[in-house]
């Protein structure tokens, strides 16, 4: 064949490919948007005086968890639960309440058919520390229920970084604030008031309803919900759906549109974890005589390794029918891209890797988050440590992980120390109640919002509840921009009414529908 034929041949596949590229890419089964489908009408929510008091007097009691089990102050701990049963007498009269482990709180809602396997709604009340906060000097817990009234008093240094102090409860300009509104007392009372407000209609469900709140999330639910999670499995349970905390909802902006369609991020699965304290051996000695690599610069040399030759990207089935659901919203390129993964997967991933936020959905994250070396400046140390957290994603392993470690390290003088680990979750089905559930609720409170899968890139209690169920979906009903995604675990820490009385409906919508 001619040079003429051989260009000719080229030209015409090039466009073959072409055409190929673009039927794919219109013809994709990217989702509809939310405004091409019939919604609900949403009325408007009303929250009662009472139902806001609940809350700010809960967020009130200090529940702070720590790092040692046995150091934790378990007087509001003590509080809280006598403050529960005060609070929802008709929860108690109606429901079978229970402690497991003393502080691990469980209530059950019996249905009319017990045949039907029951469903599980969990939260957790412990919160996390403030800095600065002085429990021993804070009267916060005294104050009393004054919506729009500003708490102001200066009690502690921490007041400065707060507008209102961290257990006031304070209630102004349509917003809840204290720690613990976001994570995760807010989830938590929003259940009570939906089941207390259906056990006032006279409401009973089809099937059981469990709840079950832990009181040490924070710091690996070890005393909470695994020994809740261990009591289920001895009664024989086996869940129907199980809903905890994970995604909330959100506009993803990944098109820099202003309408884009608001996503609840459902999580079906979690990342699993694994930290390991990396030992680096060198030549020690006096800073006046120093070899040409110390062991700190050998710890260097394998913190860039680690940095740049991270676990490979891949995109695992949650966040490829994620990608279903948001792909429609965005730009020609990016959907292309989606729809031809055979021809442009590495150019996906690429993009993804550029955006810490979908980065870590695509792979197996690297943080490294310490390193030592001497205790003097005029020392060498013959040892230096290197700290390294990842992230784990379903289809890795933790042992896979240490292998990737190992193969970076190769060459040095270490020792490998984990400090701590745990697999990644399982990835729970989409074709199920459990899940098609959440849409229909979503349909009563945020219309326009669409349920996709997702991965929930931190820990959460439901890691635990795989021994009684293995349909287990993660979502905080709330809307948070931006500003209020940066509030959790932080100063200034809220909820706005809105979103807390729409989290009451929502939850109220499951309890009625499931």
């Amino acid at each position: 064949m001619s040079l003429k034929g051989i260009v000719g041949v080229i030209v015409t596949l090039l466009v073959l490919l072409v055409i190929i590229v673009i039927i794919k890419t219109y013809t994709y089964p990217f989702k509809k948007k939310s405004g091409s489908q019939t919604v609900a009408p949403v009325g408007e929510i009303q929250v009662s005086e009472l139902t806001l008091q609940r809350l700010a007097d809960g967020i009130r009691i200090p529940t702070i968890s720590t790092q040692v089990y046995e150091e934790t102050n378990f007087a509001p701990f003590d509080s809280f639960k006598v403050y529960l049963s005060e609070a929802y007498p008709a929860i108690y009269e109606v429901m079978d309440p229970l402690t497991v482990n003393t502080y691990g709180l469980v209530f059950h809602w019996k249905g009319k058919n017990s045949s039907l396997n029951p469903i599980l709604f969990l939260s957790h009340y412990d919160v996390v520390p403030v800095v600065g906060y002085d429990p021993e000097n804070d009267n916060a817990g005294e104050k009393i229920f004054q919506p729009g009234n500003r708490v102001s008093a200066p009690v502690t240094e921490v007041s400065e970084k707060w507008d209102y102090l961290p257990f006031s409860g304070a209630v102004t300009e349509g917003r809840v604030y204290g720690r613990g509104t976001l994570d995760m007392k807010g989830m938590l009372f929003s259940l009570l008031e939906a089941a207390d407000e259906l056990i006032g209609q006279g409401f009973q469900p089809e099937r059981d309803i469990w709840f079950a709140f832990g009181h040490d999330e924070e710091v690996g639910g070890l005393h909470g919900a695994v020994y809740i999670a261990n009591y289920f499995k001895e009664q024989g349970l086996t869940f129907d759906a199980v809903y905890d905390e994970g995604g909330t909802i959100t506009r993803l902006e990944l098109s820099g549109k202003e309408d884009e369609t608001p996503v609840a991020l459902v999580g079906v699965g979690e990342k699993g974890f694994l930290s390991v304290r990396i030992k680096v051996s060198g030549l020690g000695g006096h800073s006046s005589m120093p070899p040409v690599k110390s062991s700190l610069v050998y710890a260097a040399e394998i913190i860039e390794k680690l940095n740049s030759n991270q676990m490979p990207g891949r995109i695992i089935p949650p966040i490829a029918t994620f990608l279903e659901q948001v792909g429609g919203d965005l730009g020609f390129t990016s959907r292309m891209a989606i729809a031809n993964q055979w021809l442009f997967k590495p150019l996906l991933l690429s993009s993804f890797r550029k955006n810490p936020a979908t980065n870590a959905l695509i792979r197996t994250t690297t943080a490294i988050t310490m390193a030592k070396g001497s205790d003097a400046s005029n020392v060498i140390a013959s040892v230096a440590e290197v700290t390294v957290n990842f992230r784990v994603l379903p289809g890795d392993t933790v042992e896979d992980v240490l292998n990737h470690v190992r193969e970076i390290c190769e060459g040095y003088e270490v020792e490998l120390q984990v400090l701590n680990s745990r697999e990644p979750s399982a990835i729970s089905p989409q074709d199920t109640r459990g899940f098609k559930v959440i849409q229909e609720a979503l349909n009563q409170t945020y219309p326009e919002a669409v349920a996709t899968a997702y991965i929930t890139i931190g820990g959460t209690d439901a890691y635990k509840y795989q021994l009684v169920s293995d349909h287990i979906y993660r979502l905080m009903p709330i809307y948070l921009n931006t500003y209020e995604q940066r509030m959790l675990h932080n100063e200034n820490e809220h909820i706005s009414i809105e979103n807390y009385g729409k989290m009451i409906r929502y939850f109220r919508t499951i309890m009625q529908n499931y």
